[in-house]
């Protein structure tokens, strides 16, 4: 599975939120236990002071209070509270510890109460406190209090247990809140990503400025190999041209001394030399169909109108030996327009009606339509035709049809690159006039279509 930026961050977030929150479980849980027993010491300390205040001495050192502790607890055998005082000469005990007593302490501080755990009269856990009094005559008195603890876990345990709860619920929330911030956090490179796609299908534009600290960097750096990929690209481009170039006198140089040769009688030597010049023809041709695709593909989007491109294109194909005695028929709306690069669609439609106009007999028509999302544009003839089985090798690079006829058979091969280079697909069928159909589909480009509508680019 594809690793995720966006999920590791809230996997993160909801672990550490976890972790934070079963601490702060444990801890209050812990602070509130605290908090019980420290009530519970201060109660026990009160009442402590309260019998010391009733408490007095007979004639026989014996303990006695003037008056009783008023808790009901007091009353109950093994109500869970109880009070002991002890002398030398006697014990003074509530009614809660019925025929039990606490155990007496041989050493108790005198200053201050002294907290303690022991067992009840019913086996259950008390927290006590204790201290020793030195009444008149050097009388010690002993002092105990205790109190069944398991009020106090039964309610820390259900404190823990709504606590959790509670808790719960927040982690809940948090994760939430976590989410919501790691969507808006990570919305700059999701804007980045659809900002990349368009500049994928345009290598002109460049990514906007994010206006980010944290992304600005990584805009520019893509905004940088951006502009390093244009500029080798025309670097390659002009390479390709300057190539072509080069060798067209060389080229033509060749030529000439083949035609010598054959009219000197030297037939094996000048069949040779064509086919040497027919070779470096093909790879230079192919050489500039690759730089031709390439800059169609990295091309900044224009908006070219079809019809006036068509026009221009029969009127120069008109001029030509082949193209004089074909009569062109044109239905092409005067409206309608591509998102292709004029120079772009001016070779794809050229590259193809070149074509037709080797092929045809004396007609070749061209017609365009629109709908919503799409726009297709149709080149038929009444020439010979492809068979079925012979039409995807017209659209491979050096792909010849017809082996007697010159040129390399690039023709289709580029269109077809060119084609696919601005997203667009072609497709090759039989004509309503015996000949070759092409059939041009460019997908979104119905908005495009309506740019010019009401304008007569014809």
């Amino acid at each position: 599975m594809t690793r995720s930026l966006r999920w590791r961050l809230l996997l993160a977030a909801a672990a550490a939120v976890l972790v934070a929150l079963v601490l702060s479980w444990l801890f209050m849980t812990l602070l509130f236990q605290r908090h019980l027993e420290r009530r519970l010491q201060s109660e026990l300390s009160r009442d402590g002071l309260a019998l010391v205040a009733a408490l007095s001495l007979d004639e026989q050192g014996r303990p006695a209070l003037e008056r009783e502790l008023s808790d009901p607890r007091l009353q109950k055998p093994g109500g869970g509270y109880y009070w002991q005082i002890s002398t030398a000469q006697g014990v003074l005990r509530s009614r809660s510890l019925w025929d039990t007593a606490l155990p007496v302490p041989t050493r108790a501080p005198i200053d201050t109460w002294r907290v303690i755990e022991m067992v009840g009269p019913l086996g259950q856990s008390l927290m006590g406190l204790e201290r020793r009094l030195v009444l008149e005559r050097n009388r010690a008195v002993v002092i105990q209090l205790a109190q069944d603890v398991q009020p106090l876990e039964m309610a820390r345990t259900e404190f823990g247990r709504e606590l959790g709860l509670f808790l719960v619920l927040l982690w809940l929330v948090l994760s939430a809140a976590a989410w919501g911030q790691v969507s808006l956090g990570l919305r700059p490179l999701r804007r980045i990503r659809g900002d990349l796609s368009g500049l994928q299908e345009n290598a002109g534009s460049r990514l906007p400025s994010s206006g980010l600290r944290e992304i600005q960097p990584l805009t520019d750096a893509i905004n940088a190999l951006a502009d390093v990929r244009e500029r080798d690209l025309q670097v390659a481009r002009r390479r390709a041209g300057d190539l072509a170039h080069g060798l067209k006198t060389p080229l033509a140089a060749m030529a000439a001394q083949s035609r010598r040769a054959r009219a000197a009688g030297a037939i094996d030597a000048a069949d040779g030399m064509d086919r040497a010049v027919a070779a470096i023809q093909a790879t230079v041709d192919a050489e500039l169909a690759r730089a031709r695709v390439a800059a169609a593909a990295n091309m900044p989007l224009g908006v070219s109108a079809l019809r006036r491109v068509v026009e221009n294109l029969i009127a120069v194909l008109e001029r030509t030996e082949s193209g004089s005695r074909i009569a062109f028929t044109v239905e092409v709306p005067a409206s309608l327009v591509l998102a292709v690069p004029v120079d772009t669609l001016s070779e794809i439609i050229g590259a193809l009606l070149e074509n037709a106009v080797r092929y045809a007999k004396r007609q070749i028509s061209v017609s365009a339509s629109a709908g919503p999302g799409w726009t297709a544009i149709r080149i038929e003839d009444d020439g010979p035709g492809i068979a079925d089985g012979s039409m995807q090798q017209a659209l491979m690079r050096g792909g010849r049809l017809d082996e007697s006829g010159h040129g390399t058979g690039l023709g289709l091969a580029i269109a077809g690159d060119l084609i696919t280079a601005t997203q667009g697909s072609l497709e090759l069928g039989q004509s309503t006039f015996g000949g070759l159909l092409v059939t041009i589909l460019w997908p979104g480009h119905a908005g495009a279509a309506r740019r010019l509508k009401g304008r007569d680019d014809g």
